[in-house]
């Protein structure tokens, strides 16, 4: 588990540590303070296994590409990873994570290769023998890495077994839902999912997958049947409405990264503030349950103090703890609020964003 994270000239910060993280940790701040590029940071940190899905779903979901030429197809600007936008031969940039008995750290480099072309590189340093992995392309036009170039061959590393799964504030398609679902379904784990849900809709009786991967649509919600008690019909997943569906990304992500690190921008989106309380208390006990730390951002102050009010309730210390961490611009390090800072807030009416 993470307990320090450290960046350097990533986005928009020049110079960040984020200390004191617990089992689960909720960024908060305002717009364009960098939270949503913490996640991203953590999900680069340990993309060392395989980068390429990781770096063009974080660009292409920003806008950060262009059509290259000569038919290249999309090329992702890397100018974008780096402070101030701006890059040079030497610009780097490093994502270091400090865990109890060891450093992970990744460095990012712009480098000019032996015909004086440029290359983006990126080196894990990793594990307690300090292995490494290095992934290098060459540039297009400068600055622009094609989409193409990404899936290259690469040396997978078997020591580093951290994964992530990174829930995006849209949730994912309907393809990667029924993806995920296929691989839980009949497991213990799909009772962890049935939880979720039936906090969103009681009378929730079974779910199933009903479509082909191949039929399903990008932004659709479909490919899922659902039943409900004292119904003979099966009803589409998309009657059921935005939170349904988001607690079924949730549920999913969460029980499908055991072991690993789950992140979630703007995590209460399309859920009620309600719900929001039974959703922080199926994410605490699957975290301790699989070993998962989770790092979330949010704006709602309901949100956050429905987080406290968790933590007030149990005993977290011995599983990691639970911290809210507000991020604010040009500031070095991020304000913790532990578990007796969070209750004291919410009881007073404190606000922590």
């Amino acid at each position: 588990m993470l307990h320090t994270l450290k960046i350097q000239n990533f986005r928009r910060f020049r110079d960040f540590e984020l200390s004191s993280l617990g089992r689960i940790n909720l960024l908060v701040g305002k717009n364009n303070t960098g939270k949503t590029s913490i996640l991203e940071a953590v999900q680069l940190l340990y993309s060392v296994k395989d980068p390429a899905e990781p770096l063009s779903e974080i660009m292409l979901g920003r806008g950060e590409y262009s059509w290259g030429a000569s038919g290249e197809g999309q090329c992702l600007d890397i100018r974008h990873l780096f402070s101030d936008h701006e890059i040079q031969v030497g610009s780097r940039f490093s994502i270091l994570g400090v865990h109890e008995n060891q450093e992970e750290k990744l460095v990012a480099t712009l480098e000019a290769d032996e015909l004086e072309k440029l290359v983006f590189s990126m080196l894990w340093r990793y594990g307690k023998d300090c292995e490494e992995a290095k992934w290098i392309r060459e540039l297009s036009e400068g600055v622009c890495l094609p989409i193409r170039l990404l899936r290259l061959s690469f040396r997978k590393t078997k020591s580093n077994k951290v994964s992530t799964k990174f829930l995006k504030s849209s949730s994912w398609s309907s393809a990667k839902m029924l993806e995920l679902f296929n691989q839980v379904v009949l497991t213990a784990k799909e009772e962890t999912v049935y939880e979720a849900l039936q906090a969103i809709e009681p009378r929730l009786e079974r779910i199933a997958s009903v479509a082909d991967l191949r039929e399903t649509r990008w932004n659709s919600r479909e490919g899922f049947a659902v039943r409900l008690v004292g119904s003979a019909e099966r009803l589409p997943i998309g009657s059921l409405g935005d939170g349904f569906w988001r607690m079924l990304g949730l549920s999913l992500a969460a029980v499908g990264v055991a072991e690993g690190i789950l992140l979630v921008d703007e995590i209460d989106t399309g859920l009620h503030f309600n719900t929001l309380s039974d959703m922080w208390r199926l994410l605490w006990e699957t975290a301790k349950r699989l070993d998962i730390q989770i790092f979330a951002t949010t704006h709602s102050s309901d949100c956050w103090q429905s987080l406290a009010r968790l933590a007030n309730q149990e005993d977290t210390q011995q599983y990691g703890g639970i911290s809210i961490h507000r991020i604010e611009r040009d500031r070095p390090t991020g304000i913790v609020f532990r578990e007796a800072e969070m209750a004291i807030a919410a009881e007073h009416e404190i606000e922590v964003r």
